[in-house]
């Protein structure tokens, strides 16, 4: 009987773990989820990224607008250097030299201007960076949709 107490003991212990790691998986994903406006502003807010502001002005923030922070360089997980804040509706986007970049709603980003070529959505970003970017290397244009 000890050694069928020992048995269910570690299956139990291994199904906790296995558990545990699963739940650890999904908040790792949670952090790539589309970003609220608030959590631009702040990233605006503490960056040192040189910023360039295009579209409507972040104060005349209307509901149906998009805000998509877009920057060249990525550091290890942090996405800086040149960065542009978009704040508007559905555009196409030129964004040549993007490294990186975050937004407000699922937006694509393409291999060639014009929103051509092969694209990606946001929302199934394959490499995940802090403050809810992603690392988009060889991105030339953004699909902002309505």
């Amino acid at each position: 009987m000890q050694v069928t107490f020992f048995t269910l003991t570690s299956a139990i212990i291994t199904a906790i773990s296995f558990i545990n790691s699963i739940n650890a998986a999904a908040v790792e994903l949670r952090d790539s989820e589309i970003v609220t406006q608030e959590r631009i502003l702040e990233w605006i807010s503490t960056t040192d990224a040189n910023l360039t502001f295009i579209g409507d002005p972040i104060t005349k923030r209307n509901i149906e607008n998009t805000m998509v922070v877009y920057c060249s360089v990525r550091t290890v997980n942090v996405c800086g250097g040149a960065c542009t804040v978009y704040n508007g509706g559905a555009t196409c986007l030129n964004a040549p030299n993007t490294n990186c970049l975050s937004a407000t709603s699922n937006v694509g980003f393409c291999n060639h201007a014009g929103c051509g070529g092969s694209c990606n959505q946001l929302s199934t970003c394959g490499v995940h960076l802090d403050g809810g970017f992603c690392y988009t290397p060889g991105t030339k244009s953004i699909n902002v949709g309505p």
